[in-house]
């Protein structure tokens, strides 16, 4: 239907009002020369309303007269009427498309780049790099490489967890996620703060550049400020940024939980097998007598194979034989020895917490609970280290 309406606007239409005495005649005479009316009311017994393309109305206007019937035109829509109007305002015209197609080569522009998530990179050091590689505002969008330009970004910092360059509108989006990375790799050249980088009760702060704005014994939340690079001027009220730095040691808690099922389940093959056969046609597949498998409980597998070998020549022919094998499976329920989980889930628990651990931390506890909720057992590992939980924030940012 819309595409309808689209197509009648180009072309144009009419909405036109007929008077006369005959007018069943009239549209009898229109419908046996396809002439084609809508949008058609009665008003009176001697006027109706119609809606008519403009070929149509000439074909109409041929016929009115035929009939004794008035014609009139009370409105015009469509893309020929607004062409006629511009013929009589060029200069309007002229504007019109000087408008437009200023916007279009202005929005064919970058004009912002814009830097999401960074903390440990200084934000004009990487606008910078992007500009060195010719990705600056002002170029057109069409000559940005989103692929080349992850790929410059990622040879000059090797921390990141996550790139992700888009073009919206008329912005270049850069998003990035950071990893830990050492202090000392951190541009000294800017100011930062030291924050934390996860929960923990501190337990030494040693500030060797900056202030310390914690201390002993306190808890900290993760992005907390530990050590500020604001310092404060000794002979004024001042304020100035410093490169922030130092140690400091928290004690801090890992925890993993794994649950296991102390009866489960295990599909045993009986032996018995079903088969079906069929091909595939471009991974579209037809089976041939396909019926009931005659199994509750089945594990499937396909095996393919071509029809005509052209492997020699480095051909993959798309129509394969294919057959397809059901074997019947018994589920038999299966209890396992408590205290084999509990050594299990107990082992595999401190790997998932060794992942997160840093080669540095001191491990001053570990603790296990064990839990059991019906046919579950829940095993809680927890790890508690002592650690240097210090990460810099560039303040620039």
């Amino acid at each position: 239907m819309l595409a309808i309406k689209i197509w009648n606007y180009i072309r144009g239409y009419v909405i036109i009002r007929i008077r006369g005495l005959t007018l069943e005649r009239l549209l009898n005479l229109a419908l046996s020369k396809d002439i084609y009316l809508w949008n058609v009311n009665r008003l009176s017994n001697t006027r109706i309303e119609a809606t008519v393309s403009l070929s149509g109305l000439e074909a109409l206007e041929a016929i009115v007269n035929k009939s004794g019937c008035e014609i009139e035109i009370i409105g015009k829509t469509g893309l020929p009427f607004i062409l006629n109007r511009l013929k009589y305002k060029k200069m309007f015209a002229l504007g019109v498309a000087v408008f437009i197609s200023l916007i279009l080569f202005l929005s064919s522009l970058l004009w912002k780049i814009e830097i999401i998530g960074i903390e440990q990179i200084p934000k004009d050091k990487l606008v910078n790099l992007l500009k060195d590689n010719d990705i600056r505002v002002g170029i057109f969008k069409h000559r940005i490489d989103k692929k080349k330009v992850e790929k410059i970004i990622l040879s000059e910092y090797d921390f990141l967890s996550f790139l992700d360059v888009q073009i919206s509108g008329i912005k270049l989006i850069v998003d990035i996620k950071e990893l830990d990375i050492e202090p000392d790799r951190v541009d000294k050249s800017y100011p930062c703060n030291l924050v934390a980088k996860k929960k923990g009760v501190i337990v030494k702060i040693v500030a060797k550049n900056g202030e310390a704005v914690v201390e002993k014994g306190q808890i900290v939340e993760e992005n907390d400020i530990l050590i500020s690079g604001t310092m404060k001027s000794e002979s004024s009220d001042e304020r100035y940024l410093v490169h922030a730095e130092g140690e400091v040691l928290a004690q801090t808690r890992y925890s993993h939980i794994i649950e296991l099922p102390i009866v489960k389940l295990e599909e045993v093959e009986t032996g018995r097998v079903y088969k079906q056969r069929g091909l595939t046609i471009n991974d579209k597949g037809v089976r041939f007598l396909s019926g009931n498998i005659p199994f509750e409980n089945y594990t499937e597998e396909v095996i393919e194979k071509d029809i005509i070998d052209f492997k020699w020549l480095k051909l993959d022919f798309p129509v394969k034989f294919v057959t397809y094998l059901f074997r019947e499976v018994e589920i038999k329920e299966i209890k396992q020895e408590i205290e084999y989980l509990k050594a299990y889930s107990k082992l595999e628990a401190t790997k998932e917490i060794n992942k997160q651990l840093s080669e540095t931390c001191e491990i001053i506890s570990r603790n296990e609970i064990y839990t059991i909720d019906e046919n579950i057992l829940r095993t809680q590992v927890t790890i508690e280290t002592i650690e240097d939980i210090g990460r810099k924030q560039i303040i620039s940012n």
